[in-house]
């Protein structure tokens, strides 16, 4: 009886039970609590904990900008509410991956999923109903990528945009757009989902359960370009930083370059609900 006590003591606290987040197609994770570079109070570097992801760090961005690292979001450390664990606080500001051409594909054929742990502040209101909390739009041009919004009042919507027309809203460049705002400085699970192929593929969206919030038709473009991953904002904008992007906390930011099954979707989320006591 000793040495079977002993094995399931072993077992338990020895052996770490297997994580439920899916890890093909994983291309970045930003977790708050690891792979952070600080410069006094300001996080100049998140660094993606995928290995061998040819996505790598996420850095300041201080052109345009009239202070030094001003852009820079600033560590939040062991909160309550999400069982201890880090967040980022962004107020208009963003990090960069300057990989300008890795994620191309994701909305040309391979298809997305992404999820993050996030909390909304009040928005600051600068151009109505723009407040990213990550981006790839093409930096010119008919800014095609995807991307994770908040409107002014807080409601979460994300899309596409595949640059066939310039229209901020349109069957091109769709506002999957939830039910209900979110409540301010409370942590969500958001995740967006887009299918692979060409022709007419769905953008879903996700609100702390594997079941669809919503979901909008989405015409694939195997021509688009899109651009940088930013966190923080929806794009590499250094004409106006700061003018179209959130205000709010992010614990994890994770993305994959093909659709997640329902399976796996489901089993993520869950898993990440438990690790940040999601309700």
């Amino acid at each position: 009886m000793k040495s079977y006590l002993s094995l399931l003591l072993f077992l338990v606290f020895v052996i770490p039970a297997k994580s439920e987040i899916t890890t093909k197609g994983l291309v970045v994770d930003l977790n708050a609590n690891e792979g952070l570079v600080l410069e006094e109070d300001k996080v100049v570097k998140w660094s993606n904990q995928v290995e061998n992801s040819s996505i790598k760090d996420f850095v300041v961005q201080n052109k345009g900008r009239g202070k030094l690292n001003s852009g820079a979001p600033t560590l939040r450390e062991s909160v309550s509410s999400i069982n201890g664990n880090n967040s980022l606080v962004f107020k208009r500001q963003e990090l960069v991956n300057h990989q300008e051409d890795e994620l191309d594909h994701l909305i040309t054929g391979s298809g997305y999923t992404w999820i993050t742990i996030l909390s909304v502040y009040e928005q600051i209101v600068q151009l109505k109903d723009v407040n990213s909390f990550f981006g790839n739009l093409k930096n010119g041009g008919k800014y095609e990528g995807l991307w994770g919004n908040v409107t002014d009042n807080n409601t979460v919507w994300i899309g596409s945009r595949n640059s066939f027309t310039m229209g901020r809203w349109d069957v091109n460049n769709p506002m999957v757009l939830a039910h209900i705002p979110l409540q301010k400085e409370r942590f969500y699970l958001i995740a967006g989902r887009m299918g692979s192929g060409q022709g007419i593929v769905q953008i879903e969206l996700f609100i702390n359960r594997p079941t669809k919030n919503v979901s909008k038709d989405f015409p694939v473009n195997t021509n688009a370009n899109s651009s940088k991953l930013v966190i923080g904002q929806e794009r590499d904008t250094i004409q106006h930083p700061g003018k179209e992007s959130f205000d709010g906390e992010m614990a994890r930011f994770l993305l994959y370059d093909r659709p997640l099954s329902n399976d796996e979707l489901k089993k993520t989320i869950s898993e990440l609900k438990l690790i940040y006591t999601i309700n």
